[in-house]
């Protein structure tokens, strides 16, 4: 299976979704620590990188730091659970966990505000196997699909018969044999 890198095109953001929507995010959150912490919000953008890395995602059911290095983050601020927590002043140790939570909630608060947009396109459906759909096809630059090439090629393809169905949203279908 061969691969090809796609690069998006600056200031049109609707060839990188899943970019945009964690930067849309990230900018929530950023906007909603500096009215909470005015003049001192510079020092905690650490913090708001380390709560949003550490943050639970619904869609990877895990926080990115831990999808990426394969564990859950221990840092000074963790200590606590093993018992060392002599290590870091104790009055620094408190303070970071109530920036952190102050951060969390944030967190929370900018997700929220983002899952109606996201909720009013999605649509649960749900095929059985013999019925017949249409199949979406990309329009790919240089490559002729059905007679037509790039934007004049159809969008939507069949309809064809599913013939199986793999996990909640993935379709076997059968298609014919020259594609």
């Amino acid at each position: 299976m061969a691969t090809t890198l796609k690069f998006s095109t600056a200031f049109h953001p609707q060839t990188d979704g899943q970019s945009e929507r964690t930067i849309q995010i990230l900018e929530d959150m950023h906007r909603a620590c500096v009215i909470d912490f005015k003049g001192s919000w510079d020092e905690k953008l650490p913090l708001i990188e380390f709560s949003y890395n550490n943050n639970y995602q619904d869609n990877i059911q895990m926080s990115p730091y831990e999808a990426l290095y394969g564990r859950k983050c221990r840092t000074p601020l963790f200590y606590n659970e093993v018992g060392e927590r002599s290590i870091v002043g104790s009055e620094f140790v408190e303070e970071t966990y109530r920036v952190v939570d102050i951060i969390k909630e944030r967190v929370r608060t900018a997700q929220n505000c983002q899952k109606p947009y996201v909720d009013t396109r999605r649509r649960d459906l749900e095929f059985v196997i013999g019925d017949k759909v249409f199949l979406k096809v990309s329009p790919m630059r240089g490559l002729k699909r059905f007679g037509q090439k790039g934007k004049l090629s159809p969008r939507y393809v069949g309809p064809y018969e599913i013939l199986a169905k793999h996990g909640k949203v993935a379709y076997q279908l059968a298609l014919p044999p020259s594609m």
